[in-house]
């Protein structure tokens, strides 16, 4: 005679479900090393490096180190690039890109893939040993009266514990991520069409996107008094670090996190250009953080 199962069987009818959910969450920074006068650093020696300034990216500390002599001798005559973890917390999954700039930040010299690692404080660096040739770059016209740009797009990837969900029929959609690929977009400036100089620093920007955000920016891009030129657009009385934060809620409808909390000066000065390029919700979210 064959087992009896105990079980009872469930003629007709859904059986009972269970369910859970997974959220992965991510965040992107892009960050621009710059690095003046590079053929003199070329003969400083294998090993030696010059590095970033250190940057936070979703609450770790990271910098961007070049070896113009290589990081060991199997690398001599290329320059090296590493991406640091500087913090000794937890280990944290990434994804991220290094690749040097062309001349005025017209897209990239280099195109490395993205690279997927784990940091941890046991392995905290990651990138190429032999990231380019000394020589190509300086027989060649790629650099910019000597200066060098590497710019390191970084992604932060957290999962957050399973928890379950109250609707055991209700099918979880993915996130909507059109922010992330226009922020990507910004950081990237694959398809940038007018680049913009504040202070000698310059910005990458789509105009169809500018002009659909930001009025001023429609009549300057697309009116009667448009510009003559859109690959050299000069920005006067503003400093760069307040028209990066001006295109980045542009894009993405949200505040950087160095604006989010205090940062009065900062968030005076976002204020003001906000108004200056009539983007309403970006003036009316630094006024209520100044009344706070």
């Amino acid at each position: 005679m064959g087992n009896r199962s105990s079980s009872k069987v469930n003629h007709g009818r859904f059986p009972p479900n269970t369910a859970s959910r997974c959220v992965t969450e991510t965040l992107t920074v892009s960050h621009d090393f710059e690095v003046t006068n590079y053929p003199m650093l070329v003969g400083m020696g294998v090993g030696k490096f010059v590095s970033s300034s250190t940057f936070s990216v979703g609450g770790y500390l990271w910098n961007i180190r070049l070896y113009p002599d290589g990081v060991m001798k199997d690398s001599a005559g290329n320059m090296s690039v590493f991406l640091h973890y500087l913090s000794s917390a937890n280990d944290v999954r990434t994804k991220f890109s290094l690749n040097i700039l062309k001349k005025k930040g017209h897209g990239k010299l280099t195109n490395y893939p993205l690279l997927d690692y784990v940091f941890s404080a046991e392995s905290g660096a990651y990138g190429y040993s032999s990231f380019f040739d000394n020589s190509e770059l300086n027989s060649s016209s790629h650099l910019d009266h000597g200066r060098l740009t590497i710019r390191c797009v970084l992604t932060i990837i957290k999962t957050n514990p399973s928890e379950p969900t109250t609707n055991t029929n209700l099918v979880v959609a993915a996130q909507p991520n059109v922010q992330d690929h226009l922020k990507l977009m910004l950081t990237d400036g694959d398809g940038a069409d007018v680049t913009f100089s504040v202070r000698g620093q310059l910005f990458n920007a789509h105009r169809c996107l500018l002009a659909a955000r930001s009025p001023v920016f429609k009549a300057q891009l697309f009116g009667p008094m448009k510009e003559t030129s859109t690959h050299g657009i000069m920005i006067r009385d503003m400093e760069p670090q307040i028209f990066g934060a001006l295109l980045h809620f542009i894009y993405t409808d949200c505040m950087t996190d160095d604006y989010k909390e205090g940062q009065t000066r900062n968030l005076q000065h976002l204020l003001v250009a906000a108004d200056r390029y009539g983007v309403d919700r970006l003036r009316l979210m630094c006024e209520g953080r100044l009344c706070d």
